[in-house]
């Protein structure tokens, strides 16, 4: 496993898992809300956007980790592990506000 992609609802625990496999595997985390979110909650531009995607998943070894379906495509191509995370909606929720409190 050198390219493995987490996908999955928000407050699935996405993040979490990349960085406890990271520490076990020695592997680079990507968490694509840090890239595509500029200050103030602008989204980045999709051609800005798909250039990231591409120079990060050209790497050799990365766990990433979001969903942005548009690009989905692009990530599939090079992973080699898909971890999808398939939660219950309400502790997804749950997840969701206790990390807002």
């Amino acid at each position: 496993m050198n390219r493995i992609l987490i996908i999955g609802s928000a407050g699935s625990g996405k993040s979490t898992l990349s960085q406890r496999i990271s520490e076990e595997l020695k592997l680079p985390v990507i968490h694509l809300d840090k890239y595509y979110w500029k200050p103030n909650w602008v989204p980045t531009p999709n051609e800005e956007w798909d250039n990231f995607v591409i120079e990060a998943t050209n790497q050799e070894q990365w766990i990433m980790d979001g969903n942005y379906t548009r690009t989905l495509d692009l990530r599939l191509k090079r992973a080699d592990t898909v971890i999808f995370l398939d939660l219950s909606r309400w502790l997804c929720l749950y997840r969701i506000i206790k990390r807002r409190i």
